[in-house]
């Protein structure tokens, strides 16, 4: 059953629906039925929308801060008036289970566009400098039109965090979202409409690899904004590095939780719940290797085993479903493939690792625990993006710190131990763009993003805003008295 709140198979180019030349269908993930029909952009369809784009720049971008603040808080009250019809779209689009939907898709999105709309107005378009001969302004200037692409993990929740920030310096944006989720992003579209923001300022289109192409290399766009894969961004940032093109991106991980040996071992299961298999395991910042000190290495894998054993699995639209389906059938065969290629190299299934006998329909995978890995496995190094854990043992705090940064990412992290002040030197020393201490939890207020294969450049937070700006110095020689 198609959301009717929502239109399907329609791009949203220069304050304007319009039906869209090709489709492609858009599958519920707990049945693998048809829910609705999804537009596909093409090459014309970005052209278009960013032939809008930068029509509609030089008047937002000479708008006062205060006009868009004024204009992200009505986004802001639209979308939160839309926000359970939205919820659900999302869990049936990409499985995400309801209770987790109703926070990242129904609340963030609305938070993250009020936190920017008070830091534009809170934040100097100008500072003045001294200088040698009299004194600099360096003025903070909108980029221009930026090309945003976000997955189908996230998609309200990641959309927002490029629109937010970009519409907020007086940018503006051609959203490019998933195919998977194509339903979901023209939610962005009616919000725009019905809040009156200006023709041309945000542009809304679901696509495949070759609409995300051209976007990135259109010559008409000022600044790219990507998450996914490490693999895709790779790619993009060759072409934006050869077009001088500034560009963010967030990409994958393979984060590590270091349980230290003090650690209350049952506050940090609660914990693992949520940072090690939140979104069915579908997200970048997952704890996914688990460092068990050796002393307590077999009390660990059995409160892993119990945890993953004990999470509800089932329809994501049942409040108190835990862990939903993957998005799609390729997806699923992603991680079962994982699953064999950890039995394969002698690591010790201790839980999960199938499809489960109940769920006949969709794309379901039982949360999956290995025990006996070594931190140089294919299932310790590489994003299975799926409810796997790799448990390993260490004997020393500097060992776990070595197999923790051991990674060609760094996303993330957690750090687990009793003594918070211990922990934190712990995560000091972890080479990665966020860690949590006894918890994971991302902040609007402070820049998230990673380092090595994990990406380049910050979201979130005064950061999140400066990286949809560009600086000017303006040198002014003071009069000789």
């Amino acid at each position: 059953m198609t959301n009717p709140s929502v239109p399907t198979a329609q791009l949203f180019v220069g304050g304007r629906f319009r039906a869209a030349n090709k489709i492609e269908p858009v599958l519920e993930a707990a049945t693998g039925e048809p829910l609705g029909d999804g537009a596909s952009a093409t090459e014309s369809d970005i052209d278009d929308a960013v032939a809008a784009a930068r029509s509609a720049l030089p008047e937002w971008r000479a708008s006062t801060p205060e006009q868009r603040a004024a204009a992200l808080r009505a986004l802001a009250t639209a979308l939160k008036s839309r926000a359970e019809p939205t919820n659900e779209l999302v869990t049936r689009e990409n499985g995400m289970p309801i209770s987790l939907s109703r926070g990242v898709n129904g609340a963030f999105p609305a938070a993250l566009l009020r936190y920017y709309a008070k830091l534009i107005t809170e934040t100097p378009a100008e500072d003045i400098r001294p200088s040698a001969i009299g004194h600099t302004i360096v003025r903070h200037e909108a980029v221009g039109v930026v090309g945003a692409i976000v997955p189908w993990n996230y998609p309200q929740a990641l959309a927002a965090m490029k629109i937010a920030p970009a519409l907020a310096a007086g940018c503006t944006v051609v959203l490019k979202a998933a195919p998977e989720t194509a339903l979901d992003a023209m939610v962005f579209a009616e919000v725009a409409v019905e809040s009156g923001l200006p023709p041309g300022v945000l542009n809304v289109m679901a696509g495949g690899a070759e609409a995300g192409a051209h976007l990135v290399a259109h010559p008409g766009i000022d600044k790219v904004a990507f998450t996914g894969s490490t693999m895709a961004g790779r790619s993009i940032g060759e072409v934006c590095g050869r077009l001088l093109r500034p560009v963010t991106l967030e990409l994958g991980g393979k984060s590590a939780a270091i349980i230290l040996d003090d650690a209350d071992l049952d506050a940090t299961l609660r914990g693992l719940r949520t940072a090690s298999f939140v979104n069915n395991g579908q997200t970048c910042h997952l704890s996914s290797r688990i460092l068990a000190p050796r002393s307590r290495y077999d009390e660990v894998v059995d409160g892993l085993t119990a945890l993953a054993e004990g999470l509800a699995v089932g329809d994501p639209l049942n409040p108190s479903t835990e862990i939903g389906p993957l998005v799609s059938a390729r997806q699923r065969e992603r991680v079962l493939s994982y699953v064999e290629i950890g039995t394969n190299s002698g690591a010790r299934l201790v839980a999960g690792g199938s499809i489960p006998k109940d769920q006949p329909r969709g794309w379901f995978v039982s949360p999956t625990v290995f025990a006996g890995v070594d931190n140089s496995d294919r299932i310790a190094q590489e994003e299975i993006f799926g409810p796997v854990l790799s448990v390993i043992p260490y004997e020393t705090d500097s060992e776990a710190i070595d197999m923790a940064n051991d990674s060609k990412f760094g996303l993330a992290g957690t750090v687990w131990s009793a003594d918070t002040d211990r922990a934190t030197e712990v995560a000091r020393a972890v080479h990665s763009g966020t860690v949590g201490v006894n918890g994971y939890q991302l902040d609007i207020g402070a820049p998230f993003g990673g380092v090595k294969a994990s990406g380049l450049g910050r979201e979130l937070g005064p950061e999140g805003l400066a990286a949809y700006q560009t600086c000017k110095s303006i040198y002014r020689v003071d009069p000789v008295s």
